[in-house]
C-alpha cells in the first residue's frame, strides 16, 4: 500500500515484520478501521504438538487478538487427509484416522497461551466438519467449476513440483480447492473475511478469496508471512536436535528457552519484535545493543518467548537454572531429566533426551570432543552412564557448552 496503515492491526503487523503480501492493502485497512473482523489461519494434523515454525502464525493471531479483532483457529482434521503440497518436494505419508485425531489433540494445546478462547473471544474449528460430509460431484459441480486449471498450473506449490520433476497426485492437486472451500465455508459460518498464513500459502489464500467473492459476493482478503530464516539461513524452529516443540512433553521449558537463548545476535530484534509482545520501543532499545550486552536481550527474548508458552514462573525457573548451570557451574536439579536402567549408553540417553537428532549424531559429536559427562569429555563412542558416575543421585550430561540433562536411575 501506498501510505502507511492507519488500523492498529496493520501498523503493528508492519512494524512488528509480519506482513509479506496482502491481496488489497488498502480496502483491508479500511475494513479493519470499520470495526472488528474475523481471519482465520489453518493448520493441519501432521504431528501431535505444533512447533516453532508455526509460532510465527500464532503470534499473528495473538496481535490480531489483541488488536480488538477475533481470530480464528482452523484444524485440519479434514485437509490433512488429502496432504498439503505447498513448499514439499514429496507427496505427504497419508495418516491414519487415527493419528490424525490423536495429532488433534495435541496441537490444540499448543494455542492454549497465547489466544483467549473465552466467550466472545477466539475460535477453534475443525474443517471435517465441512469436508468430511463432502460429495464429490455436487462439490465438483458448484466449487470446482470456479477453478482453472490453468491457472492452479502457476501456482508455486504446484508449479515448483512440476518442475522438479516430482510427482504431485491427483489428491494433493485438490487441496487448493478444499482450502478454497474452507475460506467459503468460513465466510458463511462466522463472517470471516480474511484468511492469513506463510509466503508459501498465498496462491492457496488468493484462490480461497476469490472464491468467496465469485460465490458470496463479497469482500475477502488475503495476507501472508514472510519466511522466517535465522541469520545463517537456517529454517526456523529446525536444530541439530530436531524440531523446537511447544507441547512441554515434548520439549522441556528449560530446552525451549535454551532455544531462544542460543538465537545469532543478528537475529535478537528481530525474534524480539515477532515472538514477544514487548512494546516496540524497547524492542528497538535493545536490538541496538552491541557486545557484551547482547547477552541480556537474548536472556530477555529466552524468558519472555518462554512465558508466553509456558508461564512466567516457568520462564524465571528456566532463566535461574541456566544461571546456575553456566554461571556457578552447578548441576541445577531444575535440569531436564531423564532416569534410564543404568549401565545405559551415553549416545542412547542423549538420543532419547532429544539433545541430538539421532544416535549416529551423538557418535559423530562424541568423536569431536562436544560430548561431557559431569564435565569430563567423553572419550569413547561406546561410553555409558554407570552407577559410579552419579554424584548426588544424578549424572549431567552436555552437548556443547549450552545443552544439558540430569540422568537419574530408572525405579
Amino acid at each position: 500500500m501506498s501510505a502507511a496503515p492507519t488500523s492498529d492491526f496493520l501498523r503493528e503487523a508492519r512494524e512488528r515484520g509480519f506482513v509479506h503480501q496482502i491481496t488489497d492493502a488498502e480496502a483491508l485497512d479500511a475494513r479493519l478501521r470499520a470495526g472488528p473482523v474475523s481471519a482465520y489461519i489453518g493448520f493441519d494434523c501432521t504431528a501431535d504438538s505444533l512447533h516453532v515454525g508455526h509460532l510465527l502464525s500464532i503470534m499473528l493471531l495473538r496481535l490480531f487478538q489483541r488488536t480488538g479483532h477475533r481470530p480464528v483457529v482452523l484444524i485440519g482434521g479434514g485437509t490433512t487427509k488429502v496432504g498439503d503440497p505447498s513448499g514439499k518436494d514429496e507427496t505427504r505419508q497419508l495418516l491414519t484416522e487415527a493419528e490424525i485425531e490423536a495429532n488433534k489433540a495435541g496441537i490444540r494445546r499448543s494455542f492454549d497461551p497465547f489466544l483467549d478462547f473465552g466467550p466472545g473471544g477466539a475460535l477453534m474449528l475443525d474443517n471435517a466438519a465441512w469436508l468430511d460430509s463432502l460429495l464429490y460431484i455436487p462439490f465438483l459441480r458448484d466449487i470446482g467449476r470456479h477453478f482453472s486449471v490453468n491457472r492452479m498450473l502457476t501456482m508455486d506449490s504446484v508449479r515448483l513440483r512440476l518442475e522438479r520433476d516430482q510427482a504431485l497426485t491427483f489428491l494433493e492437486f485438490n487441496y487448493m480447492l478444499l482450502q478454497s472451500y474452507d475460506f467459503l465455508e468460513l465466510y458463511r459460518r462466522h463472517g470471516v473475511i480474511l484468511q492469513m498464513g506463510g509466503s508459501d500459502q498465498w496462491g492457496n489464500i488468493v484462490m480461497g478469496a476469490d472464491l468467496v467473492r465469485r460465490m458470496e459476493g463479497a469482500e475477502a482478503f488475503g495476507l501472508t508471512t514472510p519466511l522466517i530464516t535465522t541469520a545463517s539461513g537456517a529454517k526456523m524452529g529446525k536444530t541439530a536436535a530436531g524440531a523446537v516443540w511447544l507441547n512441554p512433553d515434548r520439549l522441556s521449558p528449560y530446552d525451549y528457552w535454551q532455544f531462544w537463548r542460543n538465537a545469532d545476535d543478528a537475529d535478537v530484534g528481530r525474534f524480539l519484535a515477532l515472538f514477544t509482545d514487548l512494546p516496540m520501543a524497547e524492542v528497538r532499545r535493545l536490538a541496538a545493543l552491541r557486545g557484551a550486552e547482547v547477552n541480556e536481550a537474548k536472556k530477555l527474548l529466552a524468558t519472555e518467548a518462554t512465558a508466553l508458552l509456558h508461564g512466567r514462573a516457568a520462564a524465571e525457573l528456566a532463566a535461574e537454572t541456566a544461571r546456575r548451570t553456566f554461571e556457578e557451574g552447578v548441576a541445577a536439579e531444575t535440569l531436564p531429566t531423564i532416569a534410564a536402567a543404568l549401565p545405559a549408553p551415553v549416545v542412547d540417553l542423549l538420543a532419547a533426551a532429544r539433545l541430538v537428532a539421532s544416535k549416529g549424531e551423538a557418535r559423530r559429536l562424541v568423536r569431536q570432543g562436544g560430548v561431557r559427562l559431569n564435565d569430563v569429555p567423553v572419550a569413547e563412542e561406546t561410553r555409558a552412564v554407570t552407577p559410579d558416575d552419579l554424584r548426588g543421585g544424578v549424572a549431567k550430561l552436555s552437548v556443547g557448552r549450552k545443552r544439558h540433562i540430569l540422568v537419574r536411575p530408572a525405579g
